[in-house]
């Protein structure tokens, strides 16, 4: 085959192609362990190394540290090592990461196939099942 026989792919109508801004975010909050991260963060605040490996069933322990250095590096979450012995590390999200739990509320909305009636995500947290709970529990 010659290379004039070969068709160049037609022209995308995306505005952002190159380096999507949307594929950027969903790369740094998508796998199966990133976002149940971010929501473990949010809702249970600070968190130590084992407490999120205990608290995020399933995840191995090579998961947990190479998630929480991408989140790391994306600048999502915070890691605080403290000079004591026996040695502390403490996992927080970063304002940047706080901004995160309205989208992945209202995704978790989506995702179930509820209609997002615009309730305020600030006052509402994922339970420990997965479902979502306003201030009064409900």
């Amino acid at each position: 085959m010659k290379s004039a026989d070969v068709k160049a792919a037609p022209a995308s109508n995306c505005p952002c192609d190159l380096l999507c801004p949307l594929g950027k975010a969903l790369s740094a909050v998508g796998g199966k362990w990133k976002a149940r991260l971010i929501c473990t963060l949010y809702v249970d605040g600070t968190q130590r190394y084992n407490d999120l490996l205990r608290k995020t069933a399933g995840i191995t322990n090579t998961m947990l540290a190479s998630s929480l250095k991408e989140l790391e590096a994306d600048g999502i979450v915070v890691r605080t090592q403290f000079a004591v012995i026996p040695p502390r590390v403490e996992y927080s999200l970063t304002e940047h990461g706080k901004e995160l739990w309205p989208i992945l509320h209202r995704l978790a909305h989506w995702a179930n196939g509820e209609a997002f009636d615009g309730d305020d995500p600030s006052e509402t947290k994922a339970d420990s099942r997965g479902g979502w709970t306003d201030e009064n529990g409900q």
